[in-house]
């Protein structure tokens, strides 16, 4: 099963929303995911255990899994890209 983290700067108020909307999105394919959610500082040991980092927020470039930028699913503008950018990193 893939493994997708989820991250803003505290870990708590978009990243639960984005959380929230890929369950939506995760459900709606039929595809199954384990959803992690942390804060940015928290990836420097862990980041690159993922499949793939849904962001809201900078990344540090010493990471090296692939990074989906989130901020378009708060927004609802573009979200439809972010969505194609995350099941083409899945594969």
């Amino acid at each position: 099963m893939k493994k997708v983290l989820v991250i803003c700067g505290t870990g708590v108020a978009t990243s639960t929303m984005v959380i929230n909307k890929l369950k939506e999105f995760f459900a709606e394919k039929q595809i199954d995911v384990q959803l992690y959610q942390s804060k940015v500082s928290d990836i420097l040991s862990t980041g690159n255990d993922y499949d793939v980092i849904i962001s809201t927020t900078v990344v540090p470039p010493s990471i090296k899994t692939k990074v989906v930028n989130a901020v378009p699913l708060l927004t609802g503008i573009g979200k439809e890209k972010v969505f194609n950018d995350i099941l083409e990193a899945l594969k």
